[in-house]
């Protein structure tokens, strides 16, 4: 049988602690791991934040995975980040890995996914100054949660969400699942978060998705 590491992350120690996000993603891994004949030999949990490049147990689950000459497994292709730099690094320590909700990716498909969301990061950051200079030009007094300068910053949060979901969304459709109400219905039963975390996707919310992708 083919060894496997299997390597999961949250963003927040809240998350750690409570085990929210763990529990999909070891389920996903786990249902992966038993159809396609991998035994996993080892697991490692990285509470950290996404923009870092620094994963100590990232790190150790790479060397474990060269000393046994295993496969890096993770639920989902953005719980490795989404830094150019650091899917360099990934690429250059030679070591096999398979995304969940994206087995059949590449390694020039995860480096192109990796650029694109960087990009997108930038873009996010340029127009959220770019708002707070000319509210600020018009003489809008610029509070932390000023709202005009938040509507424009959630605006484009919410569309860098959606770019990140579209992978999930083409899959989905492309195994049939291609009404509003059974996009709404699969993506809850994978477990899939929404843009608020901890709710439930809902036929708006995933109407709303769509409409951005579109």
């Amino acid at each position: 049988m083919k060894k496997a590491i299997a390597y999961f992350r949250v963003s927040t120690d809240r998350q750690g602690k409570s085990g929210l996000g763990l529990e999909a993603q070891a389920e996903a891994v786990n249902q992966f791991t038993l159809r396609e004949g991998y035994s996993v030999v080892a697991i490692y949990t990285e509470v950290e934040s996404g923009k870092k490049n620094l994963r100590p147990q990232l790190s150790a689950a790479l060397a474990q995975c060269r000393k046994d000459k295993a496969t890096l497994i993770i639920a989902k292709l953005d719980r490795l980040g989404r830094n150019v730099a650091f899917i360099s690094n990934l690429m250059e320590s030679r070591v096999d890995f398979k995304a969940v909700d994206n087995p059949h990716a590449n390694r020039l498909m995860v480096h192109l996914l990796a650029a694109f969301a960087e990009h997108e990061r930038e873009q996010i950051s340029t127009r959220t100054k770019d708002a707070l200079a000319a509210a600020k030009r018009r003489g809008v007094s610029l509070g932390t949660y000023g709202k005009e300068v938040l509507s424009q910053e959630n605006a484009a949060a919410a569309m860098a969400f959606a770019e990140q979901l579209r992978p999930t969304i083409e899959r989905l459709q492309a195994e049939g699942f291609n009404t509003v109400r059974a996009l709404r219905d699969e993506l809850n039963r994978q477990e899939v978060p929404t843009y608020r975390s901890g709710s439930k996707w809902h036929i708006p919310n995933v109407y709303a998705i769509l409409k951005r992708l579109t």
